[in-house]
């Protein structure tokens, strides 16, 4: 997808894919290469600067539970990682749905879970082994009872937003239709995957999300390919697995 068709994309995907957008190459083939601090010809690096996130950085190491839960550059061979800084082209807050019964579903894409959520950390995957696919991952910690509350809310509302809804942050509204449960194995307490198809200006985007409960901890995964918007996306299983990993340990 050139940048013209990626601006287009503004207005629909989810609101921390655009951050994730930034940390993967959609014009250069993967290299298994690490990215290049210096951004030197031809790393991934490099060919995405046109698009990275204003205020992208490397994940910060140490700081709270929450901070060292989240992934980190290193932490996973073939995916860049960047802490998200916050593209000037993503709206802010949280989105807002025509249909209470699938709020659940507009909240998870905003800038945090839930209102629930005390503290959110977000990070953005670029995958170096498929080029275009772009995921968001953050951890958030809540009061127990406030988590158990989310997954239930958000089960509820898969089953109850199949045929689709839309959702509104900072006037820009997207279409979310065919919101289908989908299988996906975690390592959690517990957890919710479903998969839909955004839609706006013209342009459709393949988007697949997990959710997963660890004790007091959600952690929200969302993938799309922004290099072929109607490729049927994934959250790939070894990162799903190393977060949970850092949050079992972090905890």
């Amino acid at each position: 997808m050139r940048m013209k068709a990626r601006a287009t994309m503004v207005a629909l995907v989810p609101v921390l894919l655009f951050a994730a957008m930034g940390c993967t190459s959609t014009d250069t083939p993967a290299t298994g290469k690490g990215p290049d601090p210096k951004g030197s010809p031809g790393t991934p690096a490099a060919s995405t600067s046109a698009s990275a996130p204003a205020g992208s950085a490397t994940p910060k190491t140490g700081g709270s539970g929450l901070e060292r839960s989240a992934l980190e550059q290193g932490d996973l061979a073939g995916y860049q990682i960047s802490a998200q800084g916050k593209n000037p082209n993503a709206p802010d807050g949280q989105p807002q749905a025509d249909k209470k019964a699938c709020q659940p579903l507009a909240d998870i894409m905003g800038d945090k879970p839930d209102p629930a959520a005390r503290e959110t950390v977000n990070r953005g995957i670029g995958s170096q082994k498929q080029v275009g696919l772009a995921v968001s991952a953050s951890v958030s910690s809540y009061a127990e009872s406030d988590a158990k509350a989310l997954i239930s809310r958000l089960k509820a509302a898969v089953a109850a937003c199949g045929t689709g809804f839309s959702a509104t942050v900072e006037k820009q509204t997207a279409g979310y239709r065919d919101v289908r449960a989908a299988e996906y194995r975690t390592t959690g307490d517990e957890s919710v995957s479903w998969t839909t198809t955004a839609a706006g200006q013209g342009v459709s985007a393949q988007v697949h999300l997990v959710v997963v409960r660890e004790g007091d901890t959600i952690v929200r995964l969302m993938a799309l390919n922004v290099a072929s918007a109607q490729q049927q996306a994934r959250v790939p299983q070894e990162v799903a697995d190393k977060q949970m990993e850092k949050v079992k340990r972090a905890a």
